[in-house]
C-alpha cells in the first residue's frame, strides 16, 4: 500500500509552518489590495489560527472538507467570510485567503519531493482539490453574507424612505416618494399604525406627490393603508392627486369615493385642521 496522499502535506505544514505563514501573508498583500483595510497583525492572527486548524484536520483520515473533522476549519472560515463581507470584501477577495496558500505549499512540496514526479503530482493535486473546496466554501458564505448586508440595507432604506411626521396635534403626515410596491406598503402601514398608536392621532395625511405613477396595484396599496388606519381610529386624507393621476384613477375604475383627496399637502392640511377644530390665522401686523 502507498502512502495516503496528504501525509507529506501534514508534515510540511508542521515542519515549515513559520516560513509558510510569512510567504502566505506576503501573497495576500500582493494579490488583494483591499487587504490593506486590516492590520498585518490581525491578518497574521487569522492565518496562524487557520494553519493550526488546517494541520489538525489534515491529520485525520477524512479528505472531505464538509466532514465533522473539518468543522472547526469551516467555522473559522465562515466567521472570516461573514466579517469580511460586512467590511466590503468581494467573495473572490475573501477566497484569496485560502487560494493564496497554494504557492507556499507547492514550493515546499517541490523542495521535499521534487525528484519523484509521480508523488509530487499526487500531492499537488491533493492540495489543490482541498484548498479549492475550502475556497469555494468561503465564497458561498461570503456571498450569503453580502446578500444579508444588502437585504438589511434595503430594509433600512425602506424605513427611512417612509417617515411619518407629526404636523399638528392629532395630525400625522406620511410623504411617499418613489414606487409603492407590496414590500414597501407593508413598511408604510407598520410605520403609520405605530405612530398612530404612539401619538393618538385622529387624522393621517398620505401625500403621494412624489409617487411617479399610480396604477391599480398602487391604488389598492393606498386603500389597504387607509383601511388599516381606520381600524386604528384614524381618518386618512390622500394629497398630491395631480391631474394625470386623477385621470389614471378614473380610467382604472378605482373607487376612492370614500377617501378625501386633495391636490396638495397644504389643502389636505387645511382640511385636517378643520376636522380637528383648529385653525390658523395671520398674526396682526405690528
Amino acid at each position: 500500500m502507498g502512502i495516503r496522499h496528504g501525509n507529506r502535506l501534514v508534515e510540511i505544514v508542521r515542519k515549515h509552518g513559520a516560513g509558510i505563514l510569512a510567504e502566505w501573508i506576503k501573497e495576500q498583500f500582493a494579490v488583494v489590495k483591499s487587504i490593506d483595510r486590516m492590520s498585518e497583525s490581525a491578518l497574521r492572527s487569522e492565518c496562524e489560527r487557520f494553519l493550526s486548524l488546517f494541520r489538525t484536520a489534515l491529520q485525520s483520515s477524512e479528505d472531505d472538507v464538509m466532514a465533522p473533522t473539518w468543522s472547526e476549519v469551516r467555522d473559522m472560515l465562515g466567521d472570516l467570510s461573514r466579517s469580511r463581507a460586512k467590511a466590503g470584501y468581494t467573495p473572490s477577495e475573501t477566497a484569496v485567503f485560502v487560494m493564496s496558500l497554494k504557492q507556499p505549499l507547492f514550493d515546499r512540496l517541490r523542495n521535499e519531493i521534487g525528484r519523484d514526479a509521480e508523488s509530487l503530482t499526487d500531492e499537488v493535486w491533493y492540495t489543490t482539490v482541498l484548498l479549492d473546496r475550502l475556497a469555494l466554501y468561503t465564497t458561498e458564505v461570503a456571498q450569503k453574507g453580502r446578500d444579508e448586508v444588502i437585504m438589511r440595507q434595503q430594509q433600512e432604506m425602506l424605513e427611512l424612505s417612509t417617515p411619518v411626521v407629526q404636523l399638528w396635534e392629532n395630525i400625522l403626515a406620511l410623504p411617499l416618494i418613489g414606487t409603492l410596491d407590496s414590500a414597501r406598503t407593508q413598511i408604510v402601514m407598520e410605520n403609520l399604525l405605530q405612530r398612530i398608536v404612539d401619538t393618538g392621532a385622529g387624522i393621517a395625511i398620505i401625500d403621494i406627490t412624489g409617487v411617479p405613477t399610480v396604477d391599480t396595484l398602487v391604488a389598492q396599496h393606498l386603500l389597504k393603508t387607509v383601511a388599516a388606519a381606520r381600524l386604528m381610529g384614524a381618518d386618512c386624507i390622500i394629497s398630491g392627486i395631480r391631474p394625470q393621476i386623477a385621470q389614471t384613477i378614473v380610467h382604472l375604475g378605482v373607487e376612492l369615493s370614500t377617501v378625501i383627496t386633495k391636490a396638495t399637502l397644504a389643502d389636505a392640511f387645511a382640511i385636517a385642521l378643520h376636522k380637528t377644530g383648529a385653525s390658523i390665522v395671520r398674526a396682526p401686523k405690528s
